[in-house]
């Protein structure tokens, strides 16, 4: 089969970074591994890419590079984060403009990232055929785990600007409709978008390379829990540290000095969290640790023993790196990680209320460590889960598999 040419629309790349930046990277990379890749990225995303092409002697041969970015006049009240949202919206909009401009040829073209599902593609106007996301969103936290009610009313501002964007949208009608294929990052994403059985297919937008060397074991001598991410609300960093502190608790003393809590991450609520471990019992056993670079992190995977991801979100690539790491994973039973993983590698916790959930977190923490053989069997469950779903090779070839059938429907009608 000949090789196609695939646009690939992908806001944000760094492939420095993890994350939304990582992913935009890596899924342009794995599709330029069966088809030719034209990717059109922002002109700041520009250095990083060529000095990280140029540093590990990346082979580009299949990939061409465009960088575009809206006129001055509707950019200069962009600074950083803010305004990210509606730039990146206006930057979808005209960007159709920009390849028409260039007379850029393709086959059929890809939405990759921002993964935001309350954000339309507007692709459709090329009138080639359109696959857009993986798109995910976050649910509504549970009331229970908000402890501030200024928390509380952010989150759900938030989701009411979510409902309204994709019930009252016209462009978001016209993405949903004009879109060939639609990937939803989680099962949600089908259900608030309406979307229909025909045109969605279900990938995570979330894996991960290899690591370097060796496995996440558990040390004869050392019992690590490991969580890592920004210290938001929806990560529920709080009801980790309590759940750890009640495991701890339930030791005899001279097993306590043998387990620790390694928290990974920087954020708003950092303060609020160092507040919480001041006022425990198991404090000296909780250690905070600034935020790691992405080429070192997997040395704090390989020390852990259990990774904690008490988080309410729709995705989740610390997750991914854990079970790459042979690590045991502990998270709620909801549409972000609790999708990623099941009973061969993990402990889902139900939800419940917050001292109930805080309680089975730590029954489940408690388990992992008493019982070697359980704890084994979850760290092999892990790695092989990792190799079959959630390497970038494997969502590659996931990719050149989404491309061939669609290919496939265009040639038929």
């Amino acid at each position: 089969m000949l090789k196609k040419i695939i646009l690939m629309s992908a806001y944000d790349i760094n492939p420095y970074k993890g994350s939304e930046s990582g992913t935009g990277w890596n899924f342009v990379l794995q599709a330029a591994s069966y088809n030719r890749v034209i990717a059109i990225t922002r002109k700041n995303n520009k250095p990083n890419i060529e000095k990280y092409i140029e540093e590990f002697g990346i082979e580009i041969s299949n990939i061409t590079f465009h960088y575009y970015d809206l006129p001055y006049y509707l950019r200069f009240w962009k600074r950083g984060a803010r305004g990210s949202s509606i730039y990146f919206y206006l930057w979808q909009m005209f960007m159709p403009l920009f390849v028409k401009n260039n007379n850029i040829r393709f086959d059929l073209a890809h939405n990759v990232n921002f993964h935001a599902d309350a954000f339309p593609s507007f692709l459709w106007i090329l009138r080639k055929p359109v696959i857009w996301g993986p798109i995910n969103h976050n649910e509504k936290i549970p009331k229970e785990y908000i402890n501030f009610k200024k928390e509380y009313l952010k989150d759900r501002l938030k989701w009411i600007v979510k409902f309204i964007n994709w019930n009252y949208d016209p462009f978001m009608y016209l993405a949903k409709k004009k879109s060939d294929l639609i990937i939803g990052g989680n099962s949600s994403v089908q259900k608030r978008l309406g979307i229909a059985e025909s045109k969605f297919i279900q990938l995570t937008q979330v894996a991960s390379n290899k690591p370097y060397k060796g496995l996440g074991k558990m040390s004869s001598h050392q019992f690590n829990v490991l969580m890592v991410g920004r210290f938001l609300t929806i990560k529920s960093f709080d009801l980790g540290i309590y759940s750890f502190d009640n495991f701890w608790s339930e030791l005899e003393r001279e097993e306590r000095k043998n387990v620790k809590l390694t928290i990974i991450g920087q954020g708003p609520m950092e303060s609020y969290l160092e507040e919480i471990v001041a006022g425990l019992a198991s404090k000296e056993n909780i250690e905070f640790i600034a935020w790691v670079d992405k080429d070192k992190i997997d040395a704090f995977y390989k020390m852990a023993s259990v990774f904690l991801f008490p988080s309410h979100e729709g995705a989740g690539m610390v997750v991914i790196e854990a079970l790459s790491n042979g690590l045991p994973v502990i998270c709620f039973n909801n549409v972000g990680p609790g999708e990623f993983v099941d009973d061969s590698c993990a402990i889902k916790i139900a939800y419940s209320n917050y001292e109930k959930s805080i309680s089975d977190y730590s029954t489940a923490i408690l388990k992992l460590y008493l019982d070697k053989n359980l704890h084994c069997k979850l760290s092999n469950g892990a790695l092989d889960i990792f190799e079959k779903k959630y390497t970038w090779d494997c969502k590659g070839l996931a990719l050149k598999n989404i491309y061939n059938e669609l290919d496939k429907k265009s040639t038929n009608v």
